[in-house]
């Protein structure tokens, strides 16, 4: 038998790279993370941003962000600074889970939450729900002017007025953030220099007395310097 030559070629395919995944990869997911996973994108953020975790399939992917997206906030903890969704969906932005700083388009906000209309007792402004106006009345008469509690002897003083159905039980701070018309006024008001004598002078130092009496002021001192500059002028005519 003829001698049979049999020649196999063995096609050997090149040797398989393979690399251990670095904490800190350079794509572009990467770029502002402490450490990172090729699969997972940040896994740690520099102090002064935020972990977003979003889902992508069966995992989550992480960036590290300025300001958390909307329907979220920043929490900040001793080991990481995380972005916490809100848990109420119609929140566009919150404080913290359950209380919310900005509502979805189609909701008001009031006290915290996304309602689809504004409670009895308020009214819609714009995105928000506020407390109504109560029906205020007539202006009262400008009071007296006064100057801590003296009608004449000084330049100018201050004088008030008011007008019924104002509201009761507010901070000065809630009363000054509200959008409902004042129902008090203050204005400045010249008075006259030099207290009157005799009769009227009198009548005035009676009337002073009964005004500094029901405003609580010390004013005795001041009626005996007043009383003693009278009598002057008295004995000098």
């Amino acid at each position: 038998f003829p001698s049979l030559f049999i020649s196999f070629h063995l096609s050997v395919p090149p040797c398989l790279s393979f690399s251990i995944p670095s904490h800190r990869e350079t794509s572009d997911d990467c770029r502002s993370c402490l450490e990172c996973s090729r699969d997972n994108g940040c896994m740690r953020c520099p102090d002064r941003l935020f972990l977003f975790l979003q889902r992508k399939g069966i995992s989550h992917h992480g960036t590290c962000l300025h300001t958390c997206p909307a329907g979220h906030f920043g929490q900040r903890g001793k080991d990481v600074n995380q972005c916490m969704k809100c848990n109420a969906l119609e929140c566009e932005q919150c404080f913290s889970r359950d209380f919310c700083t900005k509502c979805r388009p189609g909701f008001q906000l009031y006290k915290g939450k996304c309602l689809t209309r504004c409670p009895n007792g308020t009214y819609a402004d714009q995105t928000d729900c506020k407390d109504k106006c109560v029906q205020l009345g007539e202006w009262s008469e400008w009071s007296t002017c006064l100057h801590n509690g003296l009608t004449c002897g000084f330049n100018w003083g201050n004088q008030t007025r008011t007008r019924g159905g104002g509201p009761s039980g507010r901070t000065p701070e809630e009363k000054a953030a509200s959008v409902c018309p004042a129902y008090t006024e203050t204005q400045k008001c010249k008075m006259r220099k030099v207290c009157p004598t005799g009769e009227e002078g009198r009548r005035e130092r009676e009337e002073m007395k009964t005004v500094g009496a029901m405003r609580g002021r010390k004013v005795k001192p001041l009626l005996m310097n007043l009383t003693t500059t009278i009598n002057k002028q008295q004995h000098t005519v």
